[in-house]
């Protein structure tokens, strides 16, 4: 691999030093760096792309930052399919799980291509208002439907494969990939599920009925979820990947589904998924 795409979570959070060492350190292999300008700016040296771009030749995609750089950087990526290395410059980091100490051993691998490729799942949503489709997002983890700060609890029914499924009364419902369990569905007493798993998890979030628990289904489901009609002027959003995606007025329908493509992640030598669940949720750990 010698075409490589470089993203920074923007400054000042990442150490200037540490970028310039990362690519010093490449150019020594004969690698090719592109960065963006932010990134330029960062370490004294001119653009070769622009922020959005994944230059056509690039076969790595190196993220310096958190989860939530890495999902941005998810969106842009995905239609290139292009291995991403999420190097955790943040605090959780189940998606960034190489540790800057880690780095340089890691891009060894990857550059000697002994590295295993783990294959996300992306979800598709789309939101459509009577037979217009209003806007489409691809995401990573997940999607959520909530209330503003001042809406009421809002009522939604639920398909799966154009069967009715249930209703929810609650502050909102969240469906999220198997990545995507570990995030705010887990905040929600969504389970986890293994990356590997083919499914999808609904979540609702503080339902009023006790009885409307979170429900796993096949990655081949067609999920639709319809706002009612008695919401007309209350303030809902959907959020896609933690980013606000937009609002949903009474009588809209997300539809969410798999893609065909999906997300191609570099693990770390030595990692395993179970191992990044004791080390971020403390697993095991005895109270001192």
């Amino acid at each position: 691999m010698k075409n490589i795409r470089l993203f920074c979570k923007q400054k000042p959070t990442v150490d200037q030093k540490v970028v310039s060492d990362l690519v010093r350190w490449l150019r020594e292999r004969d690698c090719n760096i592109y960065i963006d300008p932010d990134t330029g700016e960062l370490i004294g040296e001119t653009a070769t792309c622009s922020k959005e771009e994944v230059p056509a030749n690039s076969e790595l995609i190196i993220v310096l930052g958190g989860d939530g750089t890495l999902l941005n950087v998810a969106r842009i990526a995905h239609p290139h399919n292009v291995p991403i290395l999420g190097v955790n410059f943040g605090t959780l980091g189940f998606l960034t799980e190489t540790t800057l100490g880690e780095l340089y051993p890691t891009l060894e691998s990857v550059l000697n291509k002994e590295c295993k490729i783990e294959q996300r799942m992306l979800l598709n949503a789309s939101l459509w208002r009577g037979d217009t489709k209003m806007h489409d997002f691809n995401v990573l983890n997940d999607i959520v439907i909530n209330k503003g700060a001042l809406a009421r609890i809002i009522d939604l029914t639920v398909q799966v494969n154009d069967q009715p499924m249930t209703s929810y009364r609650a502050d909102g419902l969240i469906i999220a990939t198997p990545t995507g369990s570990t995030a705010y569905s887990l905040s929600a007493g969504g389970p986890i599920i293994h990356p590997s798993m083919e499914a999808l998890v609904l979540s609702p979030i503080c339902p009023f009925t006790l009885t409307n628990r979170p429900i796993v289904v096949p990655d081949t489901s067609r999920i639709k979820v319809q706002l009612t009609k008695r919401h007309e002027d209350e303030d809902v959003r959907i959020t896609l990947d933690g980013k606000v995606g937009c609002a949903m007025k009474s009588g809209d329908i997300l539809a969410a589904e798999k893609t065909q493509v999906s997300i191609k992640l570099v693990q770390a030598p030595g990692k395993n998924y179970y191992q990044t669940l004791r080390k971020k949720l403390h697993w095991g750990s005895t109270a001192e």
